[in-house]
């Protein structure tokens, strides 16, 4: 199965040219506290210029209802991803309530990490990143991967954390996931670099065929 692509945390109209040129799946659009984060207003100026055979994933941590229901009824998502605290009721009430499939992520630590995804049914699809207790995300940090199994969860999950070119190969062949999760890894200087997107995602398509 062809490994699914997600480039998040796109915060420029060059960085929307970028993606268009090489089609990753996905893009992250970012409303989490982060450097990353953008308002409403930017994402949905973003997502006019997106090619519509990509994705738009608005990514949140620990949002209000309101907060969800007011951006996905803008047109600016095609997913929501909740990457806080969030309970499984409350992804099943985003899911319900603005038709968006929705990607629970989990920040692993440990066992009990692995426990805690296993028993979340709520969700269309997992991610599994790294933890920092100052961050939610994008922290470019890798988890120790000798948690995982290949039978990590019974649903899709992305993996997220670290990933970059050179890791990216081992990353897929160890877990096969439904996709990958990619943000610091393709930038230079804090902004998508083109030339690594694009790099990324050959290395990725190469490796599936």
């Amino acid at each position: 199965m062809e490994t699914k692509i997600k480039i998040c945390g796109l915060t420029r109209l060059q960085d929307i040219e970028a993606v268009n040129a090489v089609r990753p799946d996905y893009i992250g659009f970012v409303f989490a506290e982060s450097r990353r984060r953008l308002t409403p207003q930017q994402a949905l100026s973003l997502k006019r210029q997106l090619d519509p055979k990509i994705q738009s994933v608005g990514v949140f941590a620990n949002p209000s209802l309101e907060t969800v229901l007011k951006i996905a009824s803008q047109g600016i998502l095609d997913i929501v991803q909740l990457h806080g605290d969030e309970p499984p009721a409350f992804a099943e009430r985003v899911r319900r309530e603005t038709g968006c499939p929705v990607v629970k992520a989990f920040r692993i630590r440990g066992e009990e990490s692995l426990a805690a995804l296993k028993a979340y049914g709520q969700a269309n699809y997992l991610l599994l990143d790294a933890y920092n207790k100052n961050a939610y995300g994008g922290t470019g940090s890798a988890f120790n991967w000798e948690l995982l199994d290949r039978n990590v969860s019974e649903k899709p999950f992305f993996l997220a954390g670290g990933l970059k070119l050179e890791n990216i190969e081992k990353a897929i062949r160890t877990f096969r996931p439904y996709g990958v999760d990619i943000s610091s890894g393709v930038e230079t200087n804090g902004y998508k670099d083109p030339s690594k997107i694009e790099e990324i995602i050959k290395k990725i398509r190469r490796f599936d065929q």
